[in-house]
């Protein structure tokens, strides 16, 4: 890939003018030297140079120290659409997607047709969310979380990146127990215990994060192809038993509730992206045009989001009907995916273990984010360099994973739809800001790191809590049903997505009119 500046100066923070700040603010432009590679790290003594140390060997190996810095216009690429496209193929054609397709049939009692149609629609609603926010990547040359700085402010930002961070973290815990089940379901009589596949992809996911953007982009223009190809057997050898003719189950206000609650968990899954997904492409010039960038990274999307969920699906629609795949699938939701490929035998369990490894695509993305927006809670976190954060996160969603490894399906249900809400609140906040407060003055990127020259956020934070109480009030979970979700069947329907969007909506433009005319920012 040719470069718009010298291939030494890109993607490891040399010669490029960075802020750093104090937690008011109070910024430092700094240029850095050609030898330089982060600012020396006062205060964390023998350590700090250690930091520093280990960073110039990034370097010396051309791979990236950068952390939240923003990326200048000089020190950008090419704009490569092509690995747009393959980047949202390889991280959403993943095992995680196919069980928690698996969940329509087996938790909703939703017939193959009902549950498709969710599928399909529910994670294409929640994939233009995504697609929208990475085209600001380009532009900004921000990481996700600082361009929601330009809504919240300083202060309520962080509560965003805390958000963030943890279905960050909660996704990858999820990856981590599907792939150690289904190494566990391919190993010899179950001879290689689960724990100990959750901490072979913690480790390999480890290492590719430690090591930067660049080593993460070779990575995804290739881990698709293994993927689909495993994919696409796994619909030839077991399309046969899928059930296609059994009808959704129970009353038809319950039939609509569920209905809709799998909708909002396609479009939680989908949508939860929305949070990373600038970070991966703020290497693009920001002459890349946003009308491509949105559209060809809305088709990786909605394409790897429906392979998967479908063929999920149609797994799980045997389970009543076929006494191996019932089996399977009490074990746990890996096994059910590997007894898919029972009929070929020693083959079939290869391709099982394709399919496992191919979740740490699906885990990279999210602990290479969750690195920089640790870095983002305060002055402190932002002295530490990147590949520390992104090991403290391994450890984190690894020691959970080992801990919640038995109860895979109760966590896609509860922790995925609960974390899409907020997503689907600030979202709306971030595009009412754009379209109604600066369609004529644009934003600074410059200042990302200066408080004062940054919104209050008071009305985003406002907007983003009344946003939450509506979301309340429509949610439906297995531990909680809100009083309007009560309305619809006997378990709910899950509108907390869509309520907390339009309030949200609703109140942020009044409110956000009465700060710039008291505050004037």
């Amino acid at each position: 890939m040719t470069t718009a500046s010298s291939p030494d100066d890109v993607e490891k923070g040399r010669n490029h003018v960075s802020n750093t700040a104090d937690e008011n603010g109070n910024g430092n432009i700094t240029n850095k030297d050609s030898k330089a590679v982060t600012e020396p790290r006062h205060g964390l003594g023998k350590f700090g140079v250690y930091l520093n140390s280990f960073e110039r060997q990034l370097v010396r190996y051309n791979l990236e120290a950068r952390g939240v810095q923003r990326v200048e216009p000089h020190e950008t690429h090419r704009k490569d659409y092509m690995q747009a496209f393959l980047l949202w193929i390889s991280v959403n054609l993943a095992a995680v997607n196919i069980t928690l397709g698996m969940l329509a049939p087996t938790v909703y009692e939703l017939s193959f047709k009902d549950a498709a149609f969710c599928a399909v629609f529910g994670s294409l609603l929640g994939s233009l969310a995504v697609a929208y926010m990475a085209t600001w990547g380009p532009v900004s040359g921000n990481r996700t979380m600082i361009i929601a700085r330009y809504t919240f402010g300083w202060w309520p930002s962080k509560l965003i990146v805390l958000l963030n961070l943890i279905i960050l973290l909660g996704y990858s815990m999820i990856d981590l127990v599907v792939a150690g089940q289904l190494l566990n379901a391919v190993s010899s009589n179950g001879k290689l215990p689960v724990v100990v596949g959750i901490i072979i992809v913690a480790i390999i996911s480890w290492v590719i994060t430690t090591f930067g953007i660049h080593i993460f982009h070779i990575y995804m223009r290739y881990a698709w192809l293994p993927q689909l190809i495993a994919v696409c057997i796994l619909y030839g050898v077991s399309s046969s038993k899928f059930d296609l003719q059994t009808a959704s189950q129970g009353d038809p206000r319950t039939i609509t509730g569920n209905r809709i609650s799998f909708f909002s968990l396609c479009l939680s899954a989908a949508i939860t992206y929305t949070g990373g997904a600038a970070d991966f492409f703020v290497y693009y010039p920001p002459s890349t045009p946003r009308l491509p960038m949105f559209a060809i990274s809305l088709l990786g999307l909605v394409f790897s989001f429906t392979f998967a969920l479908i063929v999920g699906i149609g797994l799980a629609s045997a389970v009543a009907t076929n006494a191996d795949y019932a089996a399977a699938y009490d074990i746990g939701q890996g096994n059910l995916l590997v007894e898919g490929f029972s009929t070929l035998g020693g083959f079939g369990k290869f391709l099982g273990v394709v399919i496992a490894l191919g979740l740490i695509a699906n885990v990279v993305f999210p602990t290479y984010s969750s690195g920089i927006d640790f870095q983002i809670l305060g002055r402190v976190a932002q002295k530490i360099p990147r590949f520390v954060w992104n090991t403290f996160g391994v450890i984190i969603y690894t020691v959970c994973a080992l801990a919640g490894r038995n109860h895979l399906s109760e966590v896609f249900t509860n922790f995925l739809a609960l974390m899409g809400y907020w997503v689907a609140i600030w979202i709306a906040i971030i595009i009412e800001e754009q379209v109604i407060f600066r369609r004529r003055s644009g934003y600074d990127w410059t200042v990302w790191n200066q408080q004062k020259q940054l919104p209050l956020g008071i009305a985003a934070l406002v907007a983003f809590l009344l946003g939450w109480v509506g979301a309340i009030l429509c949610m439906a979970q297995v531990w909680y049903i809100g009083p309007i979700a009560k309305q619809v069947g006997e378990y709910g329907a899950d509108m907390g997505n869509y309520v907390g969007f339009s309030w949200a909506a609703l109140v942020y433009p009044p409110l956000r009119w009465v700060e710039l005319r008291k505050f004037g920012r």
